[in-house]
């Protein structure tokens, strides 16, 4: 972090840091003995090279031509005294040199943001970027939808929604904040109790009139069942428990699909293929889908909401926090 980014008592200690640790090693090494400090024109295009994995995206990013590009990557690449990108027909891939740079401008990028966020909520009304991730079921069929009246309420929140049912690492800043289906793995972060959710067994009205409506669990051994894929990271535990509930001894049951996401799986539920469990949050007013077998349900399922520890203090966060609150209060799962 350059000089005048840290605290006013803590620059004597920068100052010093040439003959300290408190530089990353390779900024140490590129300054040497009272050598030349690396520019950060030349770290902003190295991350952004390092990004797009060629010079040309790179250079549409910054609005840069592709030469200019080179050059600074040349330069830096002297300063340092190592080769940062091995050149193919591909694209650049990183060296060990340039690998370990990176992480080190990824983390200061990444802080550098965090920071300018923080300092821009000063004022009194949040405001500024948040980044949502979740499922690709929940956050396509609940969360989005309610987004229209949660931006009328702040405006000057910029909201983006990244739907992936693998989970992104908030400690690199990959998202500011996730709804996960279980609790967190990432040590430092702050997790808070959402909901509990079930799975229920539905199909459409047509597919009832076709092939009859199963009335116990062992009535599915004669159904269509859609299931979740099996290759993909499911979007919560246990959510194939259909194949097994109800099931006799020496038995099994064989899909006739299988899906990667939930939000495939209840579309192709709605088009009549077959049966399938699906959870709360995605039938809720739907009226092409009619529940069968009441009794069943699946396990519960613990949601979190989740964000890095040094978002504690967000006025974006705590907004967005206090509104899910209120509309999964007038939610049925």
């Amino acid at each position: 972090m350059p000089p005048n980014d840290r605290p006013a008592h803590d620059r004597s200690a920068h100052d010093r840091s040439a003959h300290g640790s408190s530089q990353p090693s390779a900024w140490r090494e590129a300054r040497g003995a009272g050598g030349p400090q690396i520019d950060w024109d030349k770290l902003r295009v190295f991350h952004a090279v390092a990004e797009a994995g060629s010079f040309t995206h790179a250079g549409e990013l910054l609005n840069l031509s592709q030469s200019a590009v080179s050059r600074q990557i040349s330069g830096l690449e002297e300063t340092i005294g190592a080769t940062l990108f091995n050149r193919h027909a591909r694209g650049l891939i990183l060296t060990e040199q340039g690998e370990l740079l990176y992480k080190t401008v990824r983390d200061v990028f990444a802080k550098l943001a965090m920071a300018q966020a923080q300092i821009s909520e000063a004022k009194d009304r949040p405001k500024g970027p948040l980044r949502i991730t979740t499922t690709v079921g929940f956050g396509s069929v609940w969360l989005a939808p309610r987004m229209k009246q949660f931006i009328e309420l702040y405006p000057d929140i910029m909201v983006t929604i990244i739907v992936n049912d693998e989970e992104l690492d908030l400690t690199m800043r990959e998202a500011d904040v996730a709804i996960r289906m279980r609790p967190p793995r990432q040590p430092d972060l702050v997790q808070r109790h959402l909901f509990t959710f079930r799975s229920h067994v539905y199909a459409t009205p047509e597919y009832v009139k076709t092939h009859g409506k199963p009335e116990t669990p062992e009535d599915l051994d004669k159904h269509r069942l859609i299931i979740y894929g099996q290759d993909a990271r499911p979007p919560f535990p246990d959510v194939n428990w259909l194949l097994t509930a109800g099931l006799r001894p020496g038995q099994e049951r064989k899909p006739v699909l299988r899906v990667n996401n939930v939000y495939g799986l209840m579309l192709a539920v709605r088009s009549g293929l077959g049966i399938a469990a699906l959870p709360g949050y995605m039938t809720q007013g739907d009226g092409d889908l009619v529940r069968v077998i009441p009794s069943m349900e699946g396990p519960g399922v613990e949601a979190y909401f989740v964000y890095p520890e040094e978002l504690r203090n967000s006025k974006r966060i705590a907004v967005l926090r206090d509104f899910l609150i209120h509309e999964i209060a007038k939610s049925h799962f």
